[in-house]
Parts: structure tokens; sequence; C-alpha cells
């Protein structure tokens, strides 16, 4: 495990808040209640980890607070703006310009190439085509991959998909990144490669990043993990603690 990944400084500023955020689920013969009653907060610079058991409302938490899903009550503010208010345009164009999104399964167009996969953001919050290319050409370098730029998701390795996944996300120097099981489809040594590029992007650009993953080791790279259980909000942990359960030493 590389090295350690220094706290954000307390006066960054509160970037995301949740207040008794409530998300139900209706299927016609039976309610789930996915989030209760969920309330925290995130400085700029920080990054932090969801955890918990599956169906806890990880995933649907990540979603409502980058405005993905909508949720039944609550507030979420993202820099002090309530994104369930927005207009569908402007929050589509909020999350084009100030969000980058990791899905675990890439989420990769296949048809695309990887530098037109990565410029994809751009292009949908009107950046110049030609300005578009260069900076996903950066990104791509950024995360080792400009040779691979004109070849197809189906021609990349996992690890290399996941890359430029990550490369999309960061292409447009976002203030955030959402990362939902980032490395759940990549075996150990790529996964810790992931995140390295991960905690290296959030520490060279005081990116705040908030990550669901089930790996105790990949939390132990953010500053803070966070426990749900039921749709809840259980506990919190520091990364000391985190290193601890995952047997990880201090770098």
């Amino acid at each position: 495990m590389s090295s350690n990944n220094s706290h954000p400084t307390s006066d960054g500023g509160i970037v995301i808040e949740a207040r008794d955020v409530e998300k139900t689920y209706d299927t016609g013969s039976i309610q789930v209640h996915a989030l209760r009653g969920v309330s925290l907060q995130v400085q700029r610079g920080e990054m932090v980890a969801i955890m918990g058991p599956s169906g806890c409302g990880k995933t649907t938490l990540l979603n409502s607070l980058s405005g993905l899903d909508e949720f039944d009550s609550g507030l979420v503010l993202i820099e002090g703006q309530d994104i369930n208010r927005m207009a569908d345009d402007k929050k589509t164009e909020f999350r084009a310009r100030d969000m980058g999104f990791v899905f675990q399964t890439y989420n990769l167009l296949p048809v695309l190439t990887a530098v037109e996969n990565v410029e994809l953001p751009l292009i949908v919050s009107g950046t110049n085509p030609k300005i578009a290319r260069q900076m996903a050409l950066e990104a791509l370098d950024r995360v080792q991959l400009r040779d691979k730029a004109n070849q197809r998701p189906a021609q990349l390795s996992g690890g290399q998909r996941q890359r430029v996944a990550v490369a999309r996300a960061v292409v447009n120097r976002p203030a955030i990144m959402w990362a939902d099981e980032p490395t759940g489809e990549l075996d150990s040594a790529t996964a810790n490669e992931i995140m390295d590029l991960i905690v290296e992007l959030n520490q060279s650009g005081n990116q705040t990043t908030v990550l669901v993953t089930h790996d105790p080791k990949v939390a132990a790279r953010c500053h803070r993990t966070i426990h749900m259980a039921d749709g809840r909000i259980i506990r919190e942990d520091s990364q000391s603690t985190m290193r601890e359960v995952a047997g990880v030493g201090h770098a």
C-alpha cells in the first residue's frame, strides 16, 4: 500500500451537505426504505468512503447526493446549491461541469474510442470540440493511457477501461468525483493502481472524492469512512481506524 493520504485542512469549507434525506422505493407490493433520515457533511478536498452490506443504501445515497437520483424528502446542498430543485437540464449541465463519475462497470460507450469516451462530458457541457479533444488527450496522459487513445473499450483490459473511466471523470477538472465500487471488477494489484490514481488526483487537485466500496483496504486510503446499515449511517471511522481493520501498515 502506498503512502498515506493526508487529511484536508479544516478550513476547506463544506462542499456536500445532506440533511435528513429520505428515499423509499415502492415496487407496488412492497416498500423499501433505502434512506432513513441520512445527514452528513463533506469538506472540500476530503476523500470519504461509504461502506455497508449489500442493500444498505450506499449506492442510493451516492446517487441522491450527486443528483443522479431524486429523493423523497430532506435536502442536499452541493457548493450551497439545492440540486433537487434544479431543472433537469441545469442538473445535467452542473454534473457535466462540476462532477466526475466512476462506476464499477466502467460505463464506457463501446462504439467510441477511449479519447471519444473521455471527451464526452466536455461535449455535453458545450466545450469547443478541438479544445475538448486536447483536454481528453491530456486526461489520458494523467492516467498513462495516451497511447490507447484510439482503441475501443473491447480492445482494453479491465484496468485500462477503468483508467479511461477515471480520465473521463477528471477531464473537466471537477470539484467532486463520485465513485461506485471503482475497484469492484478488478484484481487486487490493478485495484491498488486505480486507488493510487484516485488518491493522487484527490491530493494534486484538492478534489473532493466520495466513493462506495466493500473493500476495507480501499476505505483505508480515504480520510474518513461512513458505515451504513438499513438506510442509516451507524458510525464513522477515521483513516487510522480503517487502516487497522484492513491490516495496512502506516507509511
